[in-house]
Formats: structure tokens, C-alpha cells, sequence
């Protein structure tokens, strides 16, 4: 896809000019189609990013190239890019790796940009909170707490999870079933998270088994 995606890309026909040299570029998750950020992107900044196959803008305020997730590490991987019908600005598909706001919010957009239907934003949000708790460490905060005392006991709460959902998979009610699910996922969400791990990363292992 992302070669198509290049091979596509005419860059004569780019209008750089319009905008002083950068193009306004709208991200758009690839998976779910949710719109997470607006950049701006250069000449440079589009060479790099189709280089590198990581998403890169031009930063204004600081007049130089920047890689998103180049300090919190939550990169947008490029899957691809494509020109709208005037040339002067860019849709951008990537496939997230943790939340794509400063704020640790999935988008910058907030809830503005959630599909309507279907419920994948329901983990989106789950990991994207998980992923601020991780990095802020709220006081009186559960999740907090499995964070500081570490991977190990954090894995050993999976297994226990692991094991109250069987066994309610085959000795109780449907509610029991889904509560115990429920309590499975987060903290599988905290371990990946606790690994430098996110959904994202999750996702993408799945996509690769559908292939």
C-alpha cells in the first residue's frame, strides 16, 4: 500500500507555494479511520517521512524538522499519504503507537474525531489513559500503584485475571463472564504498557496474523 501510495504522489504537481513552503497534513489513524492530529509538512519533512516510514512535520515555532513520538516515543508509523484534488495539502494514514496528543489523549481532536459506531475507541481510550498514568503517576491512582511496583507483579495480576475469567467462562453467569474479560484486558493494557508497549502495537501483531 505504501508503495502504491508513493508511486501515486506526484510531487510536480504539489503546490508548495500556496503556503510559504509547507503543506497543511491531516493524520489519520489507518486502522479506524479516527483523525488524531494537523501538521505541516515541508519538502524535507515529506522526503523523511516516505524515507523513513515515520511521520514527519515541519515545526514552525521551531523552524526545523521533528519526528512524532521522537521523545515520548509514541510514533506514527506511515502505512500512506496522499495529495487532496487542488495539490496543497496531504491526507496522512498511520498506524499510532500510544496516544498521539502531549496530553495522552488519543487524538488532539478529543472525542470531536471518534467514529460513531463500532466500539475499538473504547480501548483506544483505555490505553490512552493508561499511557497518561503511566507517565504522570497520579497519587490514590490503582493503576499507578501497579506501575510502581513493577512488571513482575503487574504480570502475576494477568495471570490471576487470566484465571477468574476461565473459570467464569465456565462457572457463572454472562455478566460474570464479561466483568472478569473486562478486568483481563486492562491489565494486559498495563503490561504492555509497563513494556514500552501499547494497543497499537497489540493491533498490529493481529493485522499481521489476518494477512
Amino acid at each position: 500500500m505504501l508503495r502504491e501510495a508513493i508511486a501515486q504522489l506526484d510531487w510536480r504537481r504539489l503546490d508548495w507555494d500556496k503556503g510559504g513552503g509547507l503543506l497543511p497534513a491531516v493524520v489519520q489513524d489507518a486502522a479506524t479511520q479516527r483523525v488524531l492530529m494537523l501538521g505541516y509538512m515541508s519538502r524535507e519533512a515529506l522526503a523523511a517521512t516516505l524515507g523513513t516510514q515515520r511521520v514527519t512535520f515541519f515545526s514552525r515555532s521551531r523552524q526545523t524538522l521533528w519526528s512524532k513520538g521522537e521523545t515520548s516515543g509514541h510514533v506514527l508509523d506511515l502505512v500512506s499519504v496522499h495529495a487532496d484534488c487542488d495539490h496543497d495539502a496531504l491526507l496522512v494514514l498511520a498506524r499510532p503507537r500510544g496516544p498521539t496528543c502531549h496530553l495522552g489523549t488519543t487524538s488532539c481532536f478529543g472525542e470531536a474525531a471518534a467514529p460513531r459506531a463500532g466500539g475499538e475507541d473504547v480501548l483506544d481510550a483505555l490505553d490512552a489513559v493508561i499511557a497518561q498514568r503511566e507517565r504522570k503517576r497520579p497519587a490514590d491512582s490503582y493503576t499507578t500503584g501497579l506501575f510502581e511496583r513493577g512488571v513482575h507483579h503487574i504480570a502475576q495480576k494477568v495471570g490471576e485475571e487470566g484465571v477468574e475469567t476461565a473459570l467464569a467462562g465456565v462457572a457463572q453467569d454472562d455478566d460474570a463472564l464479561l466483568g472478569e474479560s473486562a478486568d483481563l484486558v486492562y491489565h494486559v493494557l498495563v503490561l504492555l504498557r509497563a513494556r514500552g508497549l501499547g494497543l497499537a502495537d497489540l493491533k498490529r501483531t493481529l493485522q499481521a496474523r489476518n494477512n
